[in-house]
């Protein structure tokens, strides 16, 4: 009888010791007042901004249940057929229990997860936070109403205050979290933020927890940060008062144009393209600019981005309007639509674009057209 509890214990002990332990999630849902057969999903969004689900999981007496695993652990979104509106959630290869709030989704409960655990403490604190930005916005606009201009303008001073409260709050929690998921998630926000700071976004970044950043997210989000901070440096390059960058590219007759053999007492680089309704529309002013100015000392130099792939000859194309919108000055493109070199350099994103130099080279205004452009191309002959 000894031998027999023994060997049953030894079994036991040696099967706890090599079950293999889930490395995959689990939830489990509780949807009270939810029919059977309605389906739940766990959904996120693709590369191109569509919606698309990972899971789907069908509710039988008012429970469901996910069972998988993700390569990929971020924030995603469970909804529920008939059921208005999402939950935001971060699914982690982890055991987890959601508890369904049918009025309202976005009151759900979830428990057993670290990181949702992590989530709901960082938007508890961000309610606060917004709902002091909502007060003295209401409060702003009825001092505006009332023409009570002072008390506007310390409101809106206050509101300024706030909303670098708002960004701040998110990097002490990522700085005071940096092993949560949750850490990685709130800084992918921070990246969307007006005029947010580049290196601080690399430095939170880099305190994270490895294990952080080599996910999936984590890559992407390392790469997008070192995108804006090239961006930022070529938009700091580009500012007024900065030398344009030199370039050269070739002409409709294969000769190649370049920057500085071409620049005049006052310079306009034009970026533009055949297919580009706008930037058709300007011309004609730009014409009757050139014609009016250039003997004074104006240049133009057209850079386009024709080469739009749906274009079945794009050179033909740009030629064509070169001359049926009477482009009497410099004009060159490598046809690579928005990839094209000097576009690149010039950090283009859009056209019709274009810099304004003085004498020197600088830049001393942008995108400028109609009777702006020409009153500040006055301004500058006058005082060349």
């Amino acid at each position: 009888m000894k031998y027999s509890i023994l060997l049953i214990i030894s079994v036991l002990f040696f099967s706890c010791k090599t079950e293999t332990a889930s490395t995959g999630y689990l939830i489990e849902g509780n949807a009270p007042g939810i029919y059977n057969g309605i389906r739940s999903y766990i959904m996120t969004t693709d590369d191109r901004g569509r919606q698309r689900a990972i899971d789907t999981a069908i509710v039988m007496n008012e429970k469901f249940v996910f069972e998988g695993q993700t390569d990929n652990p971020d924030q995603y979104v469970l909804t529920i057929d008939n059921v208005q509106r999402s939950l935001p959630f971060l699914l982690t290869n982890e055991t987890m229990t959601i508890d369904i709030n049918k009025s309202d989704i976005t009151k759900s409960e979830i428990k057993g997860s670290q990181a949702n655990a992590d989530y709901n403490r960082f938007n508890k604190g961000l309610e606060v936070l917004i709902s002091d930005l909502r007060s003295i916005s209401n409060e702003r606009r009825v001092a505006i109403r009332n023409k009570d201009t002072a008390i506007a303008k310390s409101l809106e001073d206050k509101l300024r205050e706030d909303q670098v409260k708002v960004v701040d709050y998110g990097f002490e929690f990522i700085k005071d979290n940096p092993e949560s998921l949750t850490a990685l998630v709130i800084l992918g926000q921070q990246l969307g933020a007006k005029n947010i700071n580049a290196e601080k976004l690399l430095n939170t970044f880099n305190g994270l927890g490895e294990d952080l950043k080599t996910t999936k997210k984590g890559r992407s989000l390392n790469a997008a940060i070192q995108t804006l901070i090239n961006t930022k440096k070529k938009e700091e390059a580009l500012a007024i008062g900065k030398m344009a960058p030199t370039f050269e590219a070739p002409s409709p007759e294969g000769n190649t144009v370049s920057l500085g053999d071409i620049k005049g007492k006052v310079t306009i680089i034009d970026f533009w393209a055949a297919w580009c309704g706008p930037c058709r529309r300007e011309n004609p002013n730009v014409v009757r600019i050139y014609e009016k100015y250039h003997d004074k000392g104006l240049e133009i130099i057209g850079v386009s981005l024709d080469g739009e792939r749906r274009q079945q000859n794009p050179k033909k194309a740009w030629t064509d309007a070169i001359e049926k919108d009477g482009l009497k000055w410099h004009q060159v493109s490598n046809l690579k639509y928005f990839n094209d070199p000097v576009a690149k350099l010039y950090n283009i994103e859009a056209i019709p674009a274009t810099f304004i130099l003085d004498e020197e080279g600088k830049i001393v205004a942008k995108n400028l057209r109609g009777k702006a452009l020409e009153n500040k191309i006055m301004e500058l002959l006058e005082k060349s």
